[in-house]
């Protein structure tokens, strides 16, 4: 077996998730939540205090400078920009917290591990890596907001999901990586030439239901198949939140009013389209494999439609039907790829299942406040 990045991941769990836990609280906030089947018609004064982490605007001094000493407009970032930064900010936080549960199972030598490297022998490293980008994500907007003297969004309060019971970190998490439902319609998207944004709608390469995609017990209890499913699964969990990511700041992206804040969002988009293309490729080599209690990996370059070579975007429909087709990231539009369809569909993936009512309606708060943006521009 390969020799695992644990220097990565200690420092990941030595020092970025601390600054996740602790260094963000800053800013007052429930100190308990609900369960989710709680009464919905919460009190509204719990609501707006938690509300009070992602509530304030983010805003800019006129003449910020940047690295080279250029300023970036004469005005300050609008509220709308502020608003995009927030919850951007806040879904780091979400990426993270799911990425450190897979990184602390890929730098074990385990069945899952092996599991993992069945896919490809850099898999584990390749965890370790991505895992290690979120945090820089989550801690660059956290740390800009701090900078422009504005609080970070805290979501610590929210850490109340139980981990896996055998994870080698017992410790509350925002997500849960237990029960997912892995939507995996971007595999066939992108090896196609049709586009959400235009009405096309795409089946599923592989159904996987209410499936862990880490270990939730012993892992010597596992059949080899048992285990490679689990790891088949998270491989193409993976590319489905990547690819998500994607499509997410490229339509926030839209909507941004300052060019401080537009570079912001695209260079951290550049990132997260690197990620999918190697998950994209990585869930290809999935070895076909039947979990006998009915989860099944087909092979999947016995449908041409499901061609595991085919990792670039296939050119497809773009801005006008009567335009040539274009090799894009899709979709791009608000209503599918905006910050509220974001929070709907991880929802329906099971990410959040066990989570309270108070953090759904901060969640789909800010989200609603992102997606509310408008851009203006000087001149427009």
């Amino acid at each position: 077996m390969k020799t695992r990045n644990r220097e990565l991941f200690a420092a990941n769990t030595a020092t970025g998730h601390e600054q996740t836990r602790n260094g963000t609280i800053t800013e007052n906030s429930p100190a308990s939540t609900q369960p989710l089947h709680a009464n919905p018609k919460m009190g509204r004064r719990l609501f707006m205090k938690s509300m009070a982490w992602g509530g304030a605007a983010l805003s800019v001094r006129p003449g910020f400078a940047d690295e080279r000493g250029r300023t970036h407009g004469g005005s300050a970032i609008t509220d709308g920009d502020a608003a995009i930064l927030r919850f951007l900010a806040a879904a780091e936080i979400l990426e993270t917290d799911l990425w450190q549960q897979y990184t602390e199972f890929a730098d074990l030598d385990s069945p899952y591990a092996d599991a993992l490297e069945a896919i490809d022998d850099d898999m584990p490293t390749y965890v370790d890596q991505n895992t290690a980008d979120e945090f820089s994500h989550q801690n660059f907007l956290n740390a800009f907001r701090v900078k422009m003297h504005k609080q970070p969004v805290n979501l610590a309060p929210f850490r109340t999901l139980p981990s896996s019971p055998v994870a080698p970190i017992q410790t509350g998490r925002l997500t849960n990586l237990m029960h997912l439902n892995v939507d995996t319609s971007w595999f066939l998207r992108y090896r196609s030439s049709g586009n959400p944004d235009f009405g096309d709608t795409f089946g599923q390469a592989v159904n996987i239901v209410d499936r862990p995609a880490i270990p939730v017990q012993n892992q010597g209890a596992y059949s080899p198949d048992q285990m490679q499913a689990i790891a088949n699964t998270a491989a193409f969990h993976f590319a489905m939140i990547e690819q998500g990511g994607s499509s997410l700041y490229d339509a926030l992206s839209l909507k941004c009013s300052s060019l401080l804040a537009l570079r912001i969002v695209t260079s951290i988009e550049g990132s997260e389209v690197a990620h999918f293309e190697i998950w994209n490729d990585k869930a290809g080599d999935a070895p076909p494999v039947d979990s006998g209690d009915g989860l099944v990996f087909p092979d999947l370059n016995s449908d041409p439609a499901t061609t595991t070579s085919l990792v670039m975007p296939k050119p497809c429909k773009f801005i006008s039907e009567d335009l040539p087709l274009c090799s894009i990231i899709r979709p791009t539009s608000s209503a599918l790829a905006g910050a509220t369809a974001a929070a709907q569909f991880l929802t329906d993936t099971g990410l959040f299942q066990g989570q309270s009512v108070t953090f759904f309606h901060a969640l789909f708060n800010l989200a609603a406040a992102a997606d509310r943006a408008v851009r203006h521009c000087d001149g427009d």
